[in-house]
């Protein structure tokens, strides 16, 4: 996706001087800030959720992986359930 956005000329000037000394293009620094970014905003949002909220995620997860193709018959559900 390419999207073009205005940078102020004062924070241009930086991104270059600290693209040069990561060997990086300005393009692939601001990437990786934004990256950095979003998993600190991922981590924090992770760190606020309550123990059962995190649960909750893990069960979905989980949940999301299952193989929907592996099915069972209704007797051997309800023998799991005893």
């Amino acid at each position: 996706m390419k999207k073009l956005i205005e940078i102020d000329d004062s924070i241009l000037t930086k991104l270059k001087v600290l693209s040069a000394f990561e060997g990086l293009s300005v393009k692939a620094l601001m990437e990786k800030a934004i990256e950095l970014f979003v998993k600190s905003k991922e981590k924090e949002q992770l760190d606020s959720l309550t123990q059962e909220q995190k649960e909750d995620i893990g069960l979905l997860l989980l949940m999301q992986q299952a193989d929907k193709t592996d099915t069972v018959s209704e007797e051997e559900f309800l023998n799991a359930l005893k």
